[in-house]
């Protein structure tokens, strides 16, 4: 089972994402808050099921979708590192996966 750990770009972006969804609905953020951590979580115990990012082309630096969003990642030996959750509209700079 590998560990999560997150960016601080990562948490940054989740803390947005909420604040964003939370003008509309305090309850629809937390009930997104919960299925984006269920998905993360899930990455624990199946760290190579997000496909690799078209954009990086390195197998390391992999995503999983989730609605809209993109949640990218580095897996490494038993490490999975969220480095980011990216609205799928937005196009992504690959020099930001640091």
């Amino acid at each position: 089972m590998a560990e999560i750990k997150w960016t601080k770009q990562a948490a940054d972006d989740f803390e947005s994402i909420m604040q964003f969804i939370a003008l509309d609905s305090e309850h629809y953020a937390q009930l997104f808050a919960a299925d984006i951590i269920e998905v993360i979580e899930r990455l624990s115990e199946f760290p190579e099921s997000g496909r690799t990012v078209p954009e990086v082309h390195m197998n390391e630096i992999r995503e999983v979708l989730f609605g809209n969003y993109r949640i990218i990642y580095r897996f490494k030996k038993d490490i999975v590192e969220i480095l980011t959750i990216y609205h799928g509209s937005r196009i992504l700079d690959p020099k930001k996966l640091n």
